[in-house]
């Protein structure tokens, strides 16, 4: 069984190892190890150039892992995504051509640029864990991550991600544009060599399988647990938020803090665990009014208020 310090210790590992490639970002980092550790999904919301592509090849290589990349756009058939039976001649037969989604890590790019239909091809494969084409189930390689992107910017020809699309995703995150002491270090590091193509694997998908099954004997407090429960259904309780979180963002809080915890090195939740992951596992899975978005409030800070709300469990 993994231990705790063996998690941590795999965790750093991994988190300097991107940082090879990606400056400035250990806090995302941190929260991708986290969605690693919980077979979850990251949304990146954020606009061309920042990273996202680069990110995801760097925590690829860090695991060893498959990837693949998929363009998300208009005319892409959700065959494209999943495969698709081709006639084979010689043997009179069917034969099954897999897709880019039989991969370990996937990103998505642009992925509200392709239709509804294309995008749902992706729902079974993020909760299940598999594949059903033409009636004939196939297990997904482990683990399977999905980084996908979309620009908050350009909204034309874009088609919004349906409530159960964006439920799926674990975390939203944001890169964010680099400090000036920061995208100096980038051209510094890029001027004379491209640092992703030597980066090595730090840790492989055995132990990465082992992890995740021991971040789940990380000790969770009642007093926390209830805490996360009450944050998630402030949500819900919220003067200006039309639709709540779902008991996914519940669980998805319960996990992503005992993964936290472990990568910090703990094995038990303290309650600043679920408070520090709340905006990225709750932000998206709120709905506002138009009344409190015409007032100029984002969901981001409809959730810091949920959280700043609900009393902290301390200890007795």
């Amino acid at each position: 069984m993994t231990t705790i310090p063996e998690i941590q210790r795999a965790a750093d590992k991994i988190r300097e190892n991107v940082n090879r490639v990606i400056v400035g970002k250990s806090e995302v980092v941190d929260l991708a190890i986290v969605a690693l550790l919980c077979e979850g999904h990251i949304l990146f919301e954020d606009v061309p150039g920042i990273g996202k592509t680069t990110m995801a090849k760097a925590l690829a290589r860090s695991l060893g892992a498959t990837f693949r990349r998929i363009q998300f756009t208009p005319d892409l058939l959700p065959s494209d995504v999943t495969g698709l039976a081709v006639y084979n001649q010689k043997t009179q037969e069917f034969d099954f051509k897999p897709g880019p989604i039989m991969t370990q890590l996937l990103l998505a790019d642009e992925i509200n640029r392709a239709t509804p239909r294309t995008q749902s091809a992706l729902l079974e494969a993020m909760q299940e864990r598999q594949l059903t084409v033409d009636g004939t189930t196939r297990v997904l390689p482990r683990p399977f991550l999905v980084l996908a992107t979309q620009n908050p910017i350009e909204l034309e020809g874009t088609f919004p991600l349906p409530e159960a699309q964006i439920d799926r995703f674990m975390l939203k995150l944001k890169l964010g544009y680099p400090t000036e002491a920061e995208e100096n270090e980038i051209i510094l590091r890029f001027e004379r060599e491209e640092p992703l193509e030597n980066l090595p694997a730090v840790v492989d998908a055995a132990a990465i399988s082992e992890m995740q099954q021991a971040v789940r004997s990380v000790r969770v407090e009642a007093s926390v647990r209830e805490y996360i429960v009450q944050v998630v259904r402030a949500t819900r309780a919220h003067a200006s938020v039309e639709l709540g979180s779902s008991p996914r963002g519940s669980l998805n809080l319960y996990r992503g803090a005992q993964a936290l915890a472990a990568i910090r090195g703990r094995a038990y939740v303290i309650p600043d665990d679920p408070k520090i992951l709340a905006p990225y596992v709750l932000t998206h899975r709120i709905m506002i009014g138009a009344q409190t978005r015409l007032r100029g409030r984002s969901a981001e800070q409809i959730v810091k208020e949920v959280v700043e709300s609900v009393p902290v469990p301390v200890e007795q």
